[in-house]
């Protein structure tokens, strides 16, 4: 335990990770430690935030998170759900298959492949016609220790190209927004990296990442019943921290006893001396803040690419004829703006009423395709609504109510090497200064609450020395 002498820690970011860096202060620090919570956005929250469409409360960010963690047990996520007494508003989605949409046609996503990588290759369906042939024992682990390839080279590699383009590109663009042959094995399938480190074949590693699973029975997926905003809310009143919206940070820099944060507007600046940092941010203001503590640090962080999206939200007239799914990814090679799509209140039992409208999320854009959105709300909507007719086979009608949410530079792009990247910057920063996020750690929600409680001891136990 930190020692009684007042402390003040400051969390720059008020995303999920910040908020779980500032709950954890909480418990770390004595009761009179003063936390402040700097965003410089008007609202809490990053990419959880709740929208209103068709008189239902409809995620216009991440619309659920991972029920078990790594280990096993329940995920980071649940535990703080529960923790800010929201266990009894978990909800789990139904159980309704997913599709594929390949060549006009949807198609059930083959079981038992983890990310969209197969361990029986004679299992896909249709989907995509693997070459088998290629995955032979060359004696040898498919990756030496420490080595870090893209996805699609290693599967490319040992299954061939249909595998990866109609299969493992779709499952992980759902996630990443990205493409297979750029994405790092180690962050995007961490369990696969670790396997292939020792096995000989892509199928043998498969079989033995699926075992090594130690996934709690039940529901993949949990989401909180009235939004993930009651997620952020409740934390941030639990963390007991000042909030200050609004106010960003231009620079922290070092002084005899901690931290000085410069604030404001340039022509109006503020600052904030504390003993601690908690950053919790996107990686290029990330790298513009740690340039003058660290070079080293800074361009570490700073190669972190990102691709952008829009969400399209639609409430279509009651009894609006739909496929028995609760929706369907589209592979990059299918040459459509729309991504993946969500019938959200077949998918969420909890939102289910047959006399109100319908809910369809389409996800537009992947990594590289920033140019296809740079249209207004009115054309991204229309185009939306006829591809996602198209895709279906069936014309949609004019939705009642719709929405757009656009994150512009909203998911990270995690190239081969990332982990060694983010260790290195780690390794380069003064104690009392934490890194912690979706840059660093890993997309999802209980990746990013994991990262800022990690964060949050690493502070606490600097300030202990």
């Amino acid at each position: 335990m930190v020692d009684d002498v007042r402390k003040r820690v400051a969390v720059i970011g008020g995303g999920i990770a910040g908020l779980a860096a500032a709950l954890r202060l909480r418990d770390l620090l004595p009761a009179g430690a003063d936390l402040i919570v700097y965003e410089q956005s008007g609202v809490l929250g990053g990419k959880l935030r709740t929208g209103e469409l068709g008189g239902l409360r409809v995620e216009r960010g991440a619309e659920s998170f991972l029920t078990s963690g790594p280990e096993g047990g329940e995920s980071a996520a649940v535990a703080l759900a529960k923790r800010l007494d929201l266990g009894p508003s978990l909800v789990h989605p139904a159980t309704v298959p997913a599709a594929l949409s390949i060549g006009g046609h949807l198609t059930p996503i083959p079981g038992g492949t983890l990310v969209g990588v197969p361990a029986d290759v004679s299992n896909l369906g249709g989907v995509a016609h693997p070459d088998a042939g290629r995955d032979h024992d060359e004696g040898r682990p498919l990756l030496a220790a420490g080595e870090d390839v893209a996805v699609g080279a290693l599967v490319r590699e040992r299954y061939g190209d249909q595998v990866v383009d109609r299969l493992v590109d779709p499952l992980l663009g759902g996630v990443y927004a990205g493409r297979a042959d750029r994405l790092s094995l180690e962050v995007t399938i961490p369990q696969l990296a670790e396997t292939a480190r020792v096995e000989h074949t892509l199928r043998a590693a498969v079989r033995a990442a699926q075992a090594k699973r130690n996934r709690a029975p039940g529901p993949v997926f949990t989401a909180v019943d009235g939004g993930m905003t009651r997620l952020v809310a409740a934390a941030a009143a639990a963390s007991g921290a000042r909030i200050s919206l609004g106010l960003p940070v231009r620079d922290i820099s070092r002084t005899a006893h901690g931290w000085r944060l410069l604030l404001g507007p340039a022509p109006f600046p503020q600052t904030d001396d504390v003993d601690a940092v908690v950053l919790a941010v996107p990686a290029r203001p990330a790298s513009r803040l740690l340039a003058g503590l660290s070079a080293e640090a800074a361009e570490a962080v700073g190669v972190l690419d990102y691709a952008s999206v829009a969400l399209v939200g639609m409430a279509l007239p009651p009894g609006t004829p739909l496929p028995e799914l609760s929706g369907f990814l589209v592979p990059p090679s299918e040459g459509t703006l729309v991504k993946a799509a969500t019938f959200f209140t077949r998918k969420w039992p909890h939102l289910a009423d047959s006399a109100g409208p319908v809910i369809v999320r389409a996800s537009l854009g992947r990594a590289g395709e920033q140019e296809r959105l740079q249209f207004d709300d009115e054309v991204l909507l229309e185009r939306a609504l006829r591809e996602l007719g198209e895709l279906i086979g069936d014309e949609l009608p004019p939705p009642a109510a719709s929405w757009i949410q656009r994150w512009g530079g909203g998911l990270p792009q995690y190239a081969p090497g990332h982990r060694e990247r983010v260790a290195f910057a780690r390794a380069a920063l003064p104690p009392g200064l934490a890194l912690a996020g979706a840059a660093f750690d890993g997309v999802g929600i209980p990746a990013c609450i994991a990262s800022g409680e990690r964060a949050a001891e690493d502070v606490s136990k600097a300030m202990e020395g």
